[in-house]
């Protein structure tokens, strides 16, 4: 999910889809950031935190409009937890587990 055209698709389809919070796995993407996405979506990310760590796991939170007037303050931990604060006194988590089966060439 690293390259910034399947970011644009996905907020796309939260759209289309009415969802408030997207919880993704997988990003692929290193170090940790917020980052707006246009003009309504927020994405947060965390991943690897070495600088040149390979591109593997990472966790994201992707907020719509809505979730970003009410979302007070995100913490990163690490490439497979990632926390978010909102007014509505509810925390969200993401977490990626692997599993026996899972491959890393997803």
């Amino acid at each position: 999910m690293w390259k910034t055209r399947r970011t644009n698709q996905i907020a796309t389809e939260m759209r289309r889809y009415n969802l408030g919070v997207l919880e993704i796995s997988k990003t692929h993407w290193t170090q940790a950031a917020k980052q707006r996405l246009g003009i309504v979506e927020m994405l947060l990310y965390s991943g690897h935190e070495e600088e040149n760590a390979i591109h593997i796991y990472g966790v994201a939170l992707m907020l719509s409009k809505e979730a970003r007037n009410a979302f007070m303050g995100w913490a990163s931990h690490g490439s497979e937890i990632i926390r978010a604060s909102f007014i509505i006194k509810s925390d969200g988590i993401q977490c990626y587990a692997l599993t026996h089966d899972d491959s890393d060439d997803d």
